[in-house]
């Protein structure tokens, strides 16, 4: 299997992750925040979590997923997956560090922001692209 195949199958699969967790968010915002920890108090606390979880969650999606309708941007759609996750790595750790009582749910997103950003790094290692 070629790398660029792989590569497609990992951000179409990473996008629909993303494009679900933005449907989850929005609908169930009570038990979605929940089960983060994360206090939904009053509108606002309500449209942050709309907007950060459901809309930013959507917006990844999209960039995940935009190289199945314009292939040329698969590379660009990689480093932009690759980049997120060393950002929610990075910081999720600090918070790891830095706080107690971290709910389960929380350890098994960790989980996976780390799996996507070590896949990640590998097909960019591996990718054609990145060689130049």
């Amino acid at each position: 299997m070629s790398v660029n195949l792989l590569v497609r199958i990992f951000l179409t699969a990473v996008g629909a992750l993303y494009a679900y967790l933005a449907w989850w968010c929005s609908v169930s915002p009570a038990e979605t925040s929940q089960l983060v920890g994360f206090q939904l108090v009053g509108g606002s606390g309500r449209s942050e979590f709309l907007t950060v979880y459901g809309g930013l969650e959507a917006g990844m999606a999209a960039i995940f997923l935009l190289p199945l309708l314009k292939p040329a941007l698969q590379h660009s759609a990689l480093l932009n997956c690759t980049l997120i996750h060393l950002g929610l790595v990075a910081f999720r750790t600090a918070g790891f560090l830095l706080f107690t009582e971290i709910q389960p749910m929380t350890i098994k997103l960790a989980a996976g922001e780390w799996a996507i950003l070590i896949i990640c790094l590998l097909l960019l290692w591996k990718s054609p692209k990145s060689r130049r």
